[in-house]
Parts: structure tokens; sequence; C-alpha cells
């Protein structure tokens, strides 16, 4: 008995997404180095995935890569709509660092959280707890930025008063002739903000599920929690929401461009993030990966080299 059969028949069975097809998944995991990044038949054609030497050059190029939109929409007189993440964080030191040396106002910019841990009520943390999303976004970006930061009444958080009208304020943005884009990690499970792969079983249709626009209270998936214990928690699983309020695909999937980011490595050879990426960009779209859909849009996905070598066993 192969061991896709052996897992098929095990506990994974019901861990796993049941929308995965797990000899699929495996297939795609057999993809590394440049043929990472060839192109398919369902990627935009403004679309590429860009390898990194390390996290010093990564943090670097996310970085450069949102100052570099946010300059971009100044001089084109346009509003800037950024959908953005807590995680990766290194970046937001060197957004800052380009921004307050070119001495780049951001007062165009309006800022969404995608995300904010949550009860499964929606609750979420108070602004001034470390561990909210709302305090690291404070702290790492619109704190440092200075005078040039981005004003109070545009920075916007997945509070549960305050999500459901995202949709609303978008659209209102573009409208007028704004540019949104959407700045994103890919979980472990492939999530796009805490949109998680499971949702998909809720909708009839791909059309449905890209309508929704947020979720309140989403119950995580168990492998999000462990990589959240892992990246941020220092393996004190004990402290990890189990809910989260985030956006959907339908504000994700309208953005102008994306700028993605995956860093995920631990050390002596070990990783999180090599099959996600690899998910991401060589599965055909579907609900039950949600960042399958992100090389459908223009813009750029940054990876480590480290994450496109080869996945072998290896004992570490």
């Amino acid at each position: 008995m192969d061991l896709l059969t052996t897992l098929k028949g095990s506990l994974m069975e019901g861990f796993l997404p049941q929308g995965w097809d797990l000899g699929k998944i495996d297939q795609i995991a057999e993809i590394f180095g440049p043929n990472l990044r060839q192109s398919q038949a369902w990627w935009h054609r403004d679309f590429a995935p860009i390898p990194c030497r390390d996290v010093a050059d990564f943090d670097v190029c996310m970085g450069h890569e949102i100052a570099r939109e946010i300059v971009l929409a100044r001089d084109e007189k346009k509003e800037l709509i950024l959908i953005l993440p807590v995680g990766p964080m290194g970046m937001y030191r060197w957004a800052v660092y380009f921004l307050n040396q070119w001495k780049v106002s951001c007062h165009h910019v309006h800022g969404f959280n995608m995300d904010e841990w949550s009860d499964s009520q929606g609750n979420t943390l108070p602004s001034n707890n470390p561990g909210a999303f709302q305090y690291a976004m404070e702290q790492a970006f619109y704190g440092p930025l200075g005078s040039n930061t981005v004003p109070v009444k545009n920075r916007h958080f997945a509070l549960k008063e305050e999500l459901p009208d995202y949709a609303e304020q978008i659209n209102g943005l573009k409208s007028k002739g704004g540019k949104l884009v959407t700045v994103f990690g890919i979980g472990r499970v492939c999530h796009i903000a805490f949109w998680e792969p499971h949702f998909a079983a809720d909708f009839s249709s791909t059309e449905e599920w890209k309508k929704q626009t947020h979720r309140i209270g989403a119950k995580l998936h168990p492998l999000t929690i462990e990589q959240n214990a892992l990246t941020s928690f220092k393996s004190r699983t004990t402290l990890v929401p189990a809910f989260a309020n985030t956006i959907g695909p339908g504000l994700f999937l309208k953005s102008d461009s994306i700028i993605g980011g995956a860093d995920g490595i631990f050390s002596r050879g070990m990783q999180w993030q090599g099959l996600s990426l690899r998910m991401s960009l060589h599965h055909e779209p579907t609900p039950w990966i949600p960042s399958s859909f992100m090389p459908t849009m223009a813009g750029k996905l940054f990876y480590l080299e480290e994450l496109g070598s080869s996945l072998v066993a290896e004992c570490n």
C-alpha cells in the first residue's frame, strides 16, 4: 500500500480540507527550483513570483514594493487603498525607512487590516493589547512614519463593528479612481487573510464563494492555529485564538494589484511554507485553496529561495 492511500484512510482524511486531492498535491510538491516560476495558463500576464536569497533581502523587497505603490499613487494623484496583513512583519520597517528617507506623505493612503483575532462572536482584543493586530500595525507601521503617517481616519481594523463596512468604503474609494492593492502572506493551509479553505463547503459555487466580502468570528483550521503558535506565540498553543474576523475573496479578488510574500522557514533546513507556496502557484484556482487565486491578478509574490528547494524527507 502506498503512502497516499494510507493517508487517505487515516486521521488525515478528516483533518485536511475535504476538497484537497492529495495525489495531485503531492505531484505539485515535486516542482522545485526555476520550474516553480514557470507560468501557468491561469496566471495573469503581469504576475511574477520572485525569489529572494534570504530573509533580509525578502524584507527589503516587500517593504520597497509597498513604499513604491504609495509613491506611484501620490505621483498619479490617486487615493491608495492598502489591504494589509500582520505577517510578514519585517517589510514594514523597510517601508517606513524608504518613505521617511524619500519624505513621502501617506495622507492619500487608506489602510484596511485584513483580519484580527476574535472569539466566536467576533469580539476582539483591546487595541492596546500586544497580541492585537491593531496594536502591531500602530507599532510597526503607522507610528514610525511620524508626521508622514496615514491619517487616523484612514486606518481601518477588522473589528466586528467596522469589518462589514469595508466593502462599501473600498468600493466608494475605487469608484473615485482609487487603486486597491492587497498585501498578503500565504497560510499553512493556503488561506489568504484568515479566509480558510474549509469555508468552501459553505457555498454552492465558486461564483458565490467569490462574492463573500468578510466573515465575523471565523473558525480557524487546526493547522492555522498551530502555524501561529509556532510563528507568533513561541509554541504557546494555549494562547492562540481559535477564531478571527477576516476579509473574504469579495475584497482581495477585487485588487488592482497584489504584493505577496512567503518566508516560512525555521532553521536547520526546516520550513512550513514550501508546499503552500507550490499549491498557490501550480494548482489551478479553487475555493479549497484560496491562495491559488492570487496568481490570477497582476503583481508580485516574493519568496525565499530555500522554499523553492526540493521537498524531500529529511530528519532534522
